[in-house]
């Protein structure tokens, strides 16, 4: 009997012995930690506001538009599609239909086969129709300039409210995150997040308020140039230095 008890106090002792390998885990965790710090230091991130001046000193928004009201257009029209196949619409749309007025009261029928190279043209024709609307009715007939008026809008989410708030009217209300912008945020490591409010956020934590209208713009531009999403052209970044995504291709 007292043979068994002393096996029976063996066996106790062996799931003891492994509690400390059960921390390990936890310390790899914490060592992903730095990284995060290293992405998000002031003067590297001085440094890449440093690159992306030198790189697009003259970065601007690429839809082409004569006021705020054709720009908030062709930017709930850029949803899901590029600036240059909104550009070519907008040539031939903006004769057409010169104000909000025109396209507040124009076919549905028609507008839709004017916007729909753009894609999704049935829903881009009632969020266009919807906003030309309420700007006639609510805003009297000027497209709003502030953050919280325009999301009133309908089609009009942060998006597009930063693109017409910053290039429209100079207001930096936010910092457009776009596919782009969502991408190489990650790419640079100024951000971990994936939804495109938080990574906002993030970046306006980082980014000083004076430079959110123009980053965007060079983040954009960078993005269509050099930092593409399948095969980023790092030979040619002028930030490949500071840059350690793994998605590098030098």
């Amino acid at each position: 009997m007292a043979a068994k008890s002393k096996k029976k106090t063996t066996a106790k002792k062996k799931p003891a012995s492994a509690k400390p390998k059960s921390a390990k885990p936890a310390k790899a965790a914490k060592a992903a930690k730095p990284a995060r710090a290293a992405g998000t230091d002031p003067k590297r991130v001085a440094a890449i506001l440093a690159k992306l001046d030198e790189a697009y000193p003259n970065a601007t928004c690429e839809l082409k538009h004569g006021n705020a009201f054709q720009l908030l257009i062709s930017t709930i029209l850029s949803a899901q599609c590029t600036d240059v196949r909104v550009n070519q619409v907008a040539e031939t749309l903006y004769k057409k239909y010169p104000n909000a007025e025109a396209f507040a009261y124009a076919a549905p029928s028609e507008l839709e086969q004017e916007i729909r190279p753009t894609g999704f043209f049935r829903n881009k024709t009632k969020s266009v129709m919807g906003a030309s609307k309420a700007i006639i009715e609510k805003f009297g007939g000027q497209v709003p300039r502030t953050m919280e008026e325009i999301l009133t809008l309908p089609g009009v989410a942060r998006k597009t409210g930063n693109v017409v708030l910053g290039t429209a009217y100079g207001i930096a209300s936010g910092i457009v995150v776009d596919t782009h912008v969502q991408r190489i945020s990650n790419r640079l490591d100024l951000t971990r997040n994936e939804d495109p409010k938080k990574i906002e956020q993030d970046l306006m934590q980082i980014i000083p308020q004076e430079k959110w209208i123009q980053f965007s713009h060079q983040i954009i531009w960078h993005g269509r140039r050099v930092c593409q999403a399948r095969k980023p052209k790092c030979v040619e970044c002028n930030m490949e230095s500071l840059c350690y995504s793994k998605d590098k291709t030098v």
